[in-house]
């Protein structure tokens, strides 16, 4: 069974359990930060209560994510940086901010997205990230991108630490964007 809701530009899914499964295994969820099983072996997804992150306790990243069968989900398109500076010449760079700029505009307007579907950042399970140089660096700025994820996940105020791909692209749709972020959330049990 799969139910779809439409709203904001934002899909919800309710998944029956095959689906579930097979979502879990091929993508990454959570919402209740564990450890890996104690026998290293495979977490029981079908038998999970609650979303469970699995990983490394000391990495910011979590290795994946087990969501349990039947629970509804978002899914956001790839969200873009806003403007941080509207008086910056429509070619300058400054328009829209360094690497760590766009990122926390993109996660902030992710937070907004999620907000009106019911949910916050600690919902997010899996971000998938798209990467391009930074022209003033000539490389792709990873740890821009980390240090505004680390303001966000794997703070006291959000513990979570949702499994994340980060990749590296030549260019995203409007040349002065340096990232373009996806994200993932799972409703905890008590919600629709």
């Amino acid at each position: 069974m799969i139910e779809r809701r439409r709203g904001q530009g934002i899909q919800t899914w309710r998944l029956g359990a095959g689906i579930a499964l097979a979502m879990a295994a091929a993508t990454a969820g959570a919402q209740a930060q564990t450890s890996p099983p104690a026998t290293g072996g495979p977490l029981r997804a079908a038998g999970a209560a609650a979303v469970t992150f699995y990983g490394s306790p000391t990495s910011p990243i979590s290795g994946g994510v087990a969501i349990p069968a039947g629970a509804a989900f978002v899914w956001t398109s790839g969200t873009v940086p806003p403007v941080a500076k509207a008086d910056a010449p429509a070619g300058d760079i400054a328009r829209f901010g360094d690497t760590k700029a766009q990122a926390a505009g993109v996660l902030k307007a992710i937070e907004t997205q999620l907000a009106g579907q019911g949910l916050g950042m600690a919902d997010v399970v899996y971000l998938r990230a798209y990467l391009v140089a930074d022209p003033a660096k000539g490389a792709i700025d990873t740890d821009g991108w980390n240090a505004a994820y680390r303001e966000v996940f794997g703070t006291t105020a959000n513990p979570t630490k949702p499994a994340r791909s980060t990749v590296g692209v030549s260019a995203l749709v409007n040349p002065l964007w340096l990232i373009e972020i996806e994200a993932f959330a799972v409703y905890p049990s008590s919600k629709p």
